[in-house]
C-alpha cells in the first residue's frame, strides 16, 4: 500500500485530560468530512493511523470504532477500512470539549462564502474586543450533503491582524476554528459556547428559506488565544427543524 492510495488525515496535538480516543476519533472524523472529492477513500492500517496520532493501537481501534458506529467509515476483513462516500455529519449540534470536536461538527456541509469585509464592532459584542472599533466579518451559508437545502448561515468577527492572513477559498472547505488553528497559526486555548432559541430574523428567514420568525438555534462561539485575548466571535443561525443541541458530561 503506497501513501498515494491512502487518505491522509490531519495532526492532533493531543490534550491529556481528555479521552485518547475521543481526541482521535474528532480529528479523524473532521478530516473524514472535510475530505475533497478527490481524496482517497481508504485509510491508512490501523498501525499507521496509531503512529500518525501518536497513541496505542487499542485506542486507535476504539476510536474506528465510534467512526464505524456513527457510519463514517466500514471495516472489511483484509481488504481495510474505508470511509464511506455518502457519509455526512449528522444533525445534532455537539458540543462535547475539545477543539476538535467543534471542527468536526461544523465540517463536511457544502459551504457558500457569501462575503467578507472590515466592519464596525457590534455593541453587544464590543466586550470581547476591548481595543478594537472595527473587526473583519466573514458571512457563510452551509447547505445539506447534496448542496441543496440550507441548514445554517455563520458570521465571524475576526481581529483585522489576522483576518490578513486569510485565505477566503479555505473557508469554503474549512470552518474558520481550523483555519485559524492549522492555518494562521492561532494557539487557541478555549472556546466558550452559548445556544439558545430564537426567532428567525428577515435576513435569516430568506438565507435559510425558513418563515419569519420560525424557531432557529442561534449558537455564539468566542475563541481565545493562549493569551486571554478574542479572537474570533462566530454567530451560527441554525434552522430549529433540522438541528438539535447536545451536551455530554463525562462523570469520570
Amino acid at each position: 500500500m503506497t501513501p498515494q492510495s491512502t487518505f491522509a488525515p490531519d495532526s492532533l496535538a493531543l490534550n491529556r485530560k481528555l479521552p485518547l480516543w475521543y481526541q482521535v476519533s474528532q480529528s479523524l472524523r473532521a478530516s473524514i468530512l472535510g475530505r475533497r472529492p478527490q481524496d482517497p477513500l481508504r485509510l491508512p492500517t490501523e498501525d499507521a493511523l496509531a503512529e500518525h496520532y501518536g497513541v496505542s493501537v487499542l485506542t486507535m481501534r476504539q476510536a474506528l470504532k465510534e467512526l464505524e458506529a456513527e457510519g463514517l467509515i466500514s471495516r472489511h476483513r483484509r481488504r481495510g477500512t474505508f470511509i464511506e462516500a455518502g457519509a455526512r455529519q449528522g444533525a445534532p449540534v455537539r458540543l462535547l470539549g475539545s477543539v476538535d470536536a467543534i471542527v468536526a461538527q461544523q465540517s463536511g456541509e457544502p459551504t457558500t462564502v457569501l462575503g467578507h469585509g472590515p466592519c464596525p464592532v457590534p455593541a453587544e459584542l464590543a466586550e470581547h474586543f476591548p481595543d478594537l472599533t472595527e473587526a473583519v466579518a466573514y458571512r457563510r451559508l452551509r447547505h445539506d450533503a447534496d448542496g441543496g437545502e440550507p441548514t445554517n448561515w455563520a458570521e465571524n468577527l475576526v481581529r483585522p491582524d489576522l483576518a490578513a492572513r486569510i485565505d477566503v477559498a479555505d473557508l469554503a472547505r474549512w470552518p474558520m476554528t481550523k483555519v485559524l488553528r492549522d492555518t494562521v497559526g492561532v494557539r487557541i486555548s478555549r472556546i466558550t459556547d452559548t445556544v439558545e432559541a430564537r426567532l428567525a430574523d428577515p435576513e435569516t428567514a430568506r438565507l435559510l428559506d425558513v418563515p419569519l420568525l420560525s424557531p432557529i438555534l442561534h449558537y455564539t462561539g468566542v475563541t481565545y488565544d493562549d493569551t486571554g485575548r478574542v479572537v474570533d466571535v462566530a454567530r451560527i443561525r441554525y434552522r430549529g427543524d433540522r438541528f438539535s443541541f447536545t451536551v455530554t458530561l463525562d462523570a469520570h
